[in-house]
């Protein structure tokens, strides 16, 4: 039965089929069907980078919301049960610091039962990897289901410890995009290729941040200014494709859930527009940014001490390798105390999670006239509208509450940092003091873009970015960031800068810190010259060069080592004709220079044809004073032990084979 597709113009209602409406047009069908196969050629080709950075981005936004949606749902439980408990205090107080101590002992135990890797943010040691080391297993794709578990709990429980999911979500990232890069390689047939391996690193970096705050511009310039020593600007679409596509589907399931109605930033605000600010305030911003600076040094030298105090100690340190979720609960008890509502919690407004937390800064209200002639109640739970009320207090103005939370949290943030959670601590970093600060301690410029991007405002662009500048200023001359801090404590093995950031440096050369101080042997160097040098030093190796004059032509042609080898056998004498030493290739045992008193032997590149050490043909007699090229003499002490390059004269006894087990083995062989 035909397919009915139309009607042939002024026919009688005749049918037309697909084959005779396109019959007399075969160059125009042949043409379409071309376009089609080049389009599904490239579209839908099999290895496309678009189509594994897009997956990539899809998969991470989704993993996001769905983190997002159980970490509400928690935290809910929480409060619910704070609130129904009634007025006991034993009771209340146990709820509020019970509820994060199980939590935050299960994060710990739980993630670190499976892989080692999944406490702390995971930004340092990507950062390390980044930078050309390996490290095993830390990107294996088994530890995703274990820092997602971990990191789950961490913030349901992050009203009380004060932490974020930013690093570790950035971590979750890297490892997805490793992983998405090995199916790459086994789909598509080729090799593994290091270079594609880093682009999926770095753009998996740039998913992470823009699938927390749907901010993928900010996510591109974290990935080349925290993540990357170095950035390939082939990796640039990547990352803003792959970002895009997270950010855009992180949003779009707001929308789906009903809670918004369209795309959005992630945290709206309110501010003017039409003159966001005064000329003359630019310098408050500066000022701003100068103190921001100067306490995120205070913070950083604090947070590095403690850690490294934490990890050098041998109570806590035997501690934490033994009894990790004891010691994660601990912490979580001390905190979860402090931060108890009725007690010193007022004054911190520790009913609110983060996200709260930020909304209620981000006011567009100024909370100082607002209680000037009122005094609002403290209502028995945070109410949406007017988040602001949790930092009221009636015995102190919102200036000594804010003044409370920033002494609090400085060291009570310090102390979150060492527990073996995976955790993220960029947006506690955020929300103490926002673009600056968090810039100053990260090293990073993109947190002033990242506070347009959350906020949707971009009217005070040039005064945020001008504290921020002034604000890594006065940090990058005084401290390491907060990530290199910790490869530092950590000891993981990061390449150090050759140069600094002080533009002075640049004219530092190899010469000003190389060793200029090596001792070296020469072809034409006497023989009593060789004994002195070798038994006066001990100098694991000495450079071989043609000759003692100083030339343009001063190359090296071999490098002596001390017999240490167990491989190395005195006594071994090569056939006459041995060719000479080259200072290229692999090194290759000859046998001693200096004779065993010396314990010296020369490495260079031999023929092993032309290596014939069960031979026992002595060397090539040469002048007096001069040494063999790839040749060995012996260089004792005792009599009978002089090398066959000095005169007859000279000798008291013939030169013998020494007796090692090789030789003998040797021997009986024949």
């Amino acid at each position: 039965m035909e397919e009915l597709v139309g009607l042939r113009e002024g026919s009688s209602g005749n049918p037309v089929t697909l084959r005779e409406l396109w019959g007399p047009c075969p160059q125009i069908r042949r043409g379409i069907r071309g376009g089609l196969e080049w389009l599904k050629q490239k579209l839908f080709r099999v290895g496309e980078d678009w189509y594994f950075l897009m997956i990539l981005g899809v998969l991470m936004a989704l993993i996001s919301y769905t983190m997002n949606f159980a970490v509400d749902r928690v935290i809910g439980a929480h409060n619910w049960l704070y609130r129904e408990i009634g007025d006991n205090h034993l009771l209340r107080y146990l709820s509020w610091t019970v509820y994060p101590m199980a939590l935050v002992s299960f994060s710990s135990g739980f993630s670190q039962s499976i892989t080692p890797f999944s406490g702390g943010s995971g930004v340092p040691e990507l950062k390390t990897i980044l930078s050309g080391v390996v490290l095993e297993d830390y990107l294996d794709i088994r530890n995703f289901g274990a820092k997602v578990v971990g990191l789950t709990c961490t913030l349901a429980a992050s009203s009380t410890i004060f932490l974020g999911k930013v690093g570790p979500f950035v971590h979750l990232s890297a490892m997805m995009a490793a992983y998405l890069g090995r199916v790459r390689v086994q789909a598509t047939g080729e090799s593994e290729n290091k270079s594609k391996r880093n682009e999926m690193l770095v753009a998996g970096a740039a998913v992470g941040v823009a699938t927390v705050f749907s901010a993928p511009f900010s996510g591109v310039l974290f990935s080349i200014e925290v993540m990357s020593s170095h950035f390939s600007v082939w990796d640039y679409w990547r990352g803003f494709f792959a970002a895009t596509c997270g950010a855009f589907m992180f949003r779009l399931l707001a929308v789906f859930s009903s809670q918004e109605e369209t795309i959005t930033s992630i945290f709206k605000t309110s501010f003017r527009v039409d003159v966001p600010f005064d000329l003359p305030e630019i310098f408050f911003f500066v000022a701003l940014g100068a103190i921001c600076g100067i306490v995120s040094c205070a913070y950083l030298l604090c947070q590095r001490v403690f850690l490294g105090f934490v990890r050098t100690n041998r109570v806590i340190s035997k501690l934490m390798a033994t009894s990790k979720p004891l010691c994660s609960a601990l912490a979580a008890l001390v905190l979860a105390s402090i931060t108890y509502p009725p007690g010193s919690g007022r004054f911190m407004a520790s009913r609110l999670s983060m996200s709260e937390l930020l909304n209620s800064l981000l006011d567009n209200n100024s909370w100082a006239l607002m209680t000037q002639n009122s005094s609002p109640p403290w209502p028995a739970e945070p109410d949406p509208q007017n988040l602001w009320f949790e930092w009221y207090h009636p015995r102190f103005t919102v200036f000594g509450t804010l003044a409370f939370f920033l002494i609090m949290k400085f060291w009570m943030l310090i102390l979150a940092t060492t527990i073996p959670i995976p955790a993220g601590y960029f947006l506690p970093i955020f929300i103490y003091g926002a673009a600056a600060f968090s810039g100053a301690v990260t090293y990073s410029i993109s947190t002033a873009l990242l506070a347009f991007e959350m906020t949707g405002q971009i009217v005070h662009a040039l005064p945020v970015l001008m504290a921020v500048l002034a604000a890594n200023a006065i940090a990058q001359s005084c401290q390491p960031s907060f990530y290199d801090g910790t490869i530092i404590v950590k000891k993981l093995p990061y390449l150090p800068w050759i140069r600094s950031r002080n533009i002075n440096s640049h004219g530092v050369t190899a010469e000003h810190f190389m060793n200029c101080t090596i001792t070296t042997l020469a072809k034409d160097t006497p023989l009593e010259e060789v004994v002195k040098v070798v038994t006066s030093t001990d100098t694991a190796e000495y450079p071989l060069v043609e000759s003692t004059a100083v030339s343009p032509e001063h190359l090296s042609c071999g490098l002596p080592r001390r017999a240490s080898d167990p491989e190395a056998v005195p006594g071994d004498v090569p056939a006459p004709g041995t060719p000479p030493l080259r200072a290229a290739g692999p090194s290759f045992p000859l046998c001693d220079v200096a004779g065993q008193s010396c314990g010296l032997r020369v490495l260079g590149r031999v023929g092993e044809s032309d290596f014939q050490s069960d031979k026992p043909a002595g060397p090539k007699v040469s002048q007096p004073g001069e040494m063999q090229q790839g040749t060995s003499a012996v260089l004792g002490k005792e009599a009978g032990q002089r090398p066959p390059s000095l005169p007859p004269s000279q000798h008291t006894a013939p030169l013998q084979p020494s007796s090692t087990p090789r030789r003998q083995a040797a021997r009986t062989q024949q």
